[in-house]
């Protein structure tokens, strides 16, 4: 895309800078870093895009680790299993008994409850597990009345059978409940916690003092120490990573809320590497949670580091992309002929741009707009009614036909369908600068729309906006999302504002 001026005027307000560990931000997580020239003749320096698994002379990070496998299901499953089975002695002398049994088999286990996070005893969940086992009781009967009259069961049977079965389920729960505990506290997971020092401290030596929580703290990451530290304080990447590898930490505590928007690469460096990120709320009385730690309140923050369904993602690329090349070949010819008619020469616009991780890949676009030279066409800002342009020209950035041209790059998986738009390196590295957040968008494939588009965040508007939006889709990624921004894309087409 193409410009008006040579300063950009996007919306939003810069970076204020809060708790940042310099050390940690901007040194040691360095990757996919542009060069000064390449951004500008001397106006920026290098700028990290995205931290890498491995730079010369920076941060390392540990091998990719698999995450932390969750407690299997099996042992409750099994456990459940026996008290149904334990539970069908109040059968006894009904009719087709074994079959009876199974169908309370799987009514238990369809009705097992499906939680992701840990329960920590058989009172917890006392209610819910009387609960399941009377409605599978109850729909047995149900069942069995409506097939067979003659066999229905008595209430002192249906009575009987629930009680059996409940008292089976706790003492069986309970004592898988009591296993996983005792081996929490034997094998605590190793954490670091994140934020400023003194307030890490004080989380850190709270977890310390209940070690049932399951965790041990065993560093605190702060730009400075502070003094009277019980654990010690990690102020480099290499400190960082020592801690990784040599106490196997796979949690990582977020103390305080700056560190989720001024240590973002960080937090996603250290989910890569196999860890589990939690956001502590350090504060009393501190929001709703049913999530608690050593009596904070917390809750799992999902960096988007792994997704399930990428392969689907990029089928639903392959297909759509293909497809529609197919249909608008004959658009695309015309398009071309018409601008090579119009304006000469040159119909197609190569230009770099950044994608996934700071790669950079070749944009294709009709040329709509002709700039003086090449400084020109990396460091002029977008204006969607360049006055210059041509009628045609301007009618093909008015109705984005432009940017079919595109499909090619999605096609052959320089970008996406949908995700957040690329930019040149030299608007990349400014923007990450200074707006928050910005370099965290090249954390997945770069798309021909996306959800900052749908939402009118298209051509000379707020980058801040833009950021913001790209992260949610990036954060709360699914298939059908996809689906659904193309679709309201396709509908936006009907009223096209440019580019």
């Amino acid at each position: 895309m193409t410009a008006e001026s040579t300063v950009p005027s996007p919306g939003g307000q810069p970076r204020d800078p809060g708790f940042s560990p310099v050390s940690l931000s901007s040194g040691s997580f360095s990757s996919g870093s542009f060069s000064s020239g390449a951004l500008s003749s001397g106006s920026f320096s290098s700028v990290s895009v995205m931290p890498a698994r491995s730079t010369a002379a920076g941060f390392r990070f540990p091998a990719r680790r698999p995450p932390a496998r969750p407690a299997s299901p099996v042992p409750l499953l099994a456990a459940d299993a026996v008290a149904a089975l334990f539970g069908a002695l109040a059968l006894a002398g009904a009719e087709h008994r074994p079959l009876l049994a199974g169908l309370l088999v799987a009514a238990s286990m369809l009705l097992r409850p499906h939680l992701n996070r840990p329960v920590p005893g058989i009172l917890d969940e006392l209610p819910g597990v009387c609960g399941r086992i009377a409605v599978a009781w109850l729909a047995l009967g149900a069942l069995v009345a409506a097939y067979a009259p003659q066999h229905a069961l008595s209430a002192r049977t249906l009575a009987l059978g629930f009680l059996l079965q409940a008292a089976a389920g706790c003492v069986g729960r309970g004592l898988v409940h009591w296993r996983r505990r005792a081996v929490r506290l034997a094998r605590p997971r190793a954490a670091l916690v994140i934020g400023p020092a003194a307030t890490a401290q004080r989380v850190a030596a709270a977890v310390l003092r209940h070690p049932r929580c399951g965790v041990r703290p065993v560093g605190i990451v702060s730009e400075r120490p502070e003094g009277g530290e019980t654990l010690p304080v990690l102020t480099t990447g290499e400190e960082v990573e020592r801690a990784l590898v040599q106490n196997g930490a796979r949690d990582v505590l977020v103390v305080h809320p700056s560190v989720r928007s001024e240590q973002g690469p960080l937090l996603r460096a250290l989910a890569e590497s196999g860890c589990a990120v939690w956001e502590i709320d350090a504060d009393a009385p501190s929001y709703a949670s049913r999530d608690q730690l050593a009596g904070f309140a917390c809750r799992r923050l999902e960096m988007g580091t792994r997704r399930r369904g990428t392969a689907g993602k990029r089928a639903l690329d392959v297909a759509v992309s293909g497809t529609l090349l197919l249909l608008v070949s004959p658009l695309l010819l015309v398009c071309a002929v018409a601008l090579r008619l119009s304006s000469g020469p040159g119909v197609v616009f190569r230009q770099e741009r950044i994608g996934k991780g700071g790669k950079p890949f070749t944009l294709l676009k009709f040329r709509t707009h002709r700039p003086v030279d090449e400084h020109e066409a990396a460091t002029r800002w977008s204006v969607a009614n360049e006055h210059r342009m041509p009628w045609f020209c301007r009618f093909l950035r008015k109705t984005s036909l432009d940017e079919l041209l595109q499909l090619w790059n999605v096609f052959w998986g320089d970008m996406s369908l949908v995700g957040p738009r690329p930019e040149r390196p030299y608007f990349v590295g400014k923007f990450s600068q200074t707006y928050p957040g910005y370099a965290a968008r090249h954390r997945m494939q770069t798309g021909i729309t996306g959800l900052a588009q749908v939402h009118g965040l298209r051509g000379d508007t707020s980058i801040e906006d833009r950021a913001r939006f790209d992260n949610a889709y990036i954060d709360n990624w699914s298939l059908w999302q996809d689906v659904c921004i193309l679709l309201r894309t396709a509908a936006a087409l009907v009223r096209p504002t440019g580019s």
